[in-house]
C-alpha cells in the first residue's frame, strides 16, 4: 500500500503543470458562462419583431424563427441550442457555426470560449484544437500566443517547449533558439545552461561543441536531459524526440508520462491534448475517452460539457447527441432530465415538449430521483442518464459510481468515479480495460500510466512490466 500511495503522489506531481495553469484560466470559463447567461437573458427578451414572435419551422422551440427543434432562443438553424443564431446543434451561446460549443462565434465543435477556429479548445481566438489558453496557432498548447503544438508557456514558435519565447522544439527554459536545450538564451542543440552557442555544452556563456549530448545517461543526439533515448529531449526518461517533459514516449510532449505527441498535458494516450489523462486527441479537458472535448470525463467527441456519453453536448451528464441541457437521454434537448428529443422543457418523456413535468424521473423503469433514460434501479441514485446506471452522475450504459462527491462515470460498464471509456475501474481512468488511478490507454494497470499493456506507476509506452 505504501508503494501504491507513493505512486499516486507521483502521478499527482506529474499533473502539476496543468494544475498550475488552471487558476489563470478560470476567468475564461467565467467569461463563457457569463456569455451563456447573457444569451439566456436575450432569449427571454427577444428582439424578433412582434408579428413574427412564436413562429418556428420545427417543434418544441422556446423562441422564434428557429429552423429546427428543441431550441431555447431565436433564429437558430439546428436543434437543442440555448442561444441565438447558431448554425448547428447543442450550443450554449450565439453565432456559432458548429455544435456543442459554450461561447460565441466559434467555427468548430466542443469549444469553451469565443472566436475559436477549431475544436475542443478551452479559451478564445485559437486557430487549432485542444488548447488551454488563447490566440494559439496550433494544438495541444497550455498557454497563449504559441505558434506550434504541445507547448507549456507563451509565445513559443515550435513544438513541445516548456517555457516562453522559444524558437525551436523540445526546450526547457525560455528565449532559446534551437532544439533540446535546458536553460535560457541558448543558441544551438542539447545545451545545459544559459546563453550558450553550440552543441552539447554544459555551463553558461560557452561557445563550441561539447559532445553529442549534455546531461547524463542519454542515448542519441542533442539531448540535455537525463536518461533519454532519442533526439533533442530536454526532459528526463523520454523515448523519442523533442520532449521537454518526463517519461514520455513519442515526440513534442511538454507534459509528463504521455504516449503520443504534442501533448501539453500529462498522462495522455494520443496527440495534441492540453488536458490530463485523456485517451484520444485534441482534448483540452481532462479524463476524456474521445476527441475534441473541452469538457471533462466524456466518452466520445466534441463535448464542451462534462460527464457525457455521446457527442456534441454542451450540457452535462447527457447520453446522446447535441444536448445543451443536463442529464438528458436523447438528442437535441435544451432542457434538463428529458428522455427523448428536442425538449426545451424538463422531465419530459417524449419529444418536442416545453413543459415541466412532475417527475421525479423521466423515462421508463427508473428508481431514484433526477434520472433520465431506462432501467436505473438504484433507489438512492440520482443525476444519471442512459441505461441501467447505478449511483450518482453517470451517463452511458451500466456504470456504477461509488460516491456523490466526485461525480460519476461516462461510457460503458465502468466502476468507480471519474472514469470514461469501456470497462474501467477505480478513479479517473480513460480508455479500455484500465484499472488504477489517473491512467489512460488500453489494458493498463497502476497509477499515472499511459499507453498499451502497461503495469506499474508513472510509465508510458507499450508492453511494460507484463511478466514481473
Amino acid at each position: 500500500m505504501v508503494g501504491y500511495h507513493g505512486g499516486a503522489s507521483a502521478a499527482a506531481a506529474a499533473l502539476a503543470p496543468w494544475q498550475q495553469a488552471v487558476p489563470g484560466l478560470l476567468g475564461l470559463l467565467d467569461s463563457a458562462q457569463s456569455s451563456a447567461q447573457a444569451v439566456t437573458a436575450q432569449a427571454v427578451g427577444s428582439t424578433v419583431p412582434g408579428p413574427l414572435q412564436g413562429i418556428n419551422f420545427g417543434f418544441g422551440n422556446i423562441g422564434s424563427l428557429n429552423l429546427g427543434s428543441g431550441n431555447t432562443g431565436d433564429t437558430n438553424v439546428g436543434s437543442g441550442n440555448i442561444g441565438n443564431t447558431n448554425l448547428g446543434g447543442g450550443n450554449i451561446g450565439s453565432f456559432n457555426l458548429g455544435s456543442g460549443n459554450q461561447g460565441d462565434i466559434n467555427l468548430g465543435i466542443g469549444n469553451v470560449g469565443n472566436l475559436n477556429l477549431g475544436s475542443g479548445n478551452f479559451g478564445s481566438q485559437n486557430l487549432g484544437s485542444g488548447n488551454i489558453g488563447s490566440t494559439n496557432v496550433g494544438s495541444g498548447n497550455i498557454g497563449s500566443t504559441n505558434v506550434g503544438s504541445g507547448n507549456i508557456g507563451d509565445t513559443n514558435f515550435g513544438n513541445g517547449n516548456n517555457g516562453n519565447f522559444n524558437f525551436g522544439s523540445g526546450n526547457t527554459g525560455s528565449n532559446n533558439i534551437g532544439f533540446g536545450n535546458t536553460g535560457s538564451g541558448n543558441f544551438g542543440f542539447g545545451n545545459t545552461g544559459n546563453n550558450n552557442i553550440g552543441i552539447g555544452l554544459t555551463g553558461d556563456g560557452q561557445i563550441g561543441i561539447g559532445g553529442l549530448n549534455s546531461g547524463s545517461g542519454n542515448i542519441g543526439f542533442g539531448n540535455s536531459g537525463t536518461g533519454n533515448v532519442g533526439l533533442f529531449n530536454s526532459g528526463t526518461g523520454n523515448v523519442g524526440f523533442g520532449n521537454s517533459g518526463t517519461a514520455n514516449t513519442g515526440f513534442g510532449n511538454a507534459g509528463n508520462v504521455n504516449t503520443g505527441f504534442w501533448n501539453g498535458g500529462s498522462t495522455n494516450t494520443g496527440l495534441a491534448n492540453a488536458g490530463a489523462g485523456n485517451t484520444g486527441f485534441f482534448d483540452a479537458g481532462n479524463y476524456n475517452f474521445g476527441s475534441l472535448n473541452a469538457g471533462n470525463i466524456n466518452s466520445s467527441f466534441g463535448n464542451s460539457g462534462d460527464g457525457n456519453s455521446g457527442f456534441l453536448n454542451a450540457g452535462d451528464v447527457n447520453s446522446g447527441v447535441g444536448n445543451a441541457g443536463d442529464v438528458n437521454t436523447g438528442l437535441g434537448n435544451s432542457g434538463n432530465i428529458n428522455t427523448g428529443g428536442f425538449n426545451p422543457g424538463t422531465l419530459n418523456t417524449g419529444f418536442f415538449s416545453a413543459m415541466t413535468q412532475a417527475g421525479p424521473n423521466s423515462g421508463f423503469f427508473n428508481a431514484g430521483t433526477g434520472n433520465s433514460g431506462f432501467g436505473h434501479n438504484d433507489p438512492a441514485g440520482s443525476g444519471n442518464s442512459g441505461i441501467q446506471n447505478s449511483g450518482f452522475g453517470n451517463s452511458g450504459y451500466v456504470n456504477t459510481s461509488t460516491t456523490s462527491m466526485f461525480g460519476g462515470n461516462s461510457g460503458v460498464l465502468n466502476t468507480g468515479y471519474g472514469n470514461s471509456g469501456f470497462y474501467n475501474a477505480a478513479v479517473n481512468n480513460t480508455g479500455i480495460f484500465v484499472t488504477g488511478v489517473m491512467s489512460s490507454g488500453f489494458f493498463n494497470f497502476g497509477t499515472g500510466n499511459s499507453g498499451l499493456l502497461v503495469s506499474g506507476n508513472g510509465l508510458s509506452g507499450f508492453f511494460k512490466n507484463l511478466f514481473g
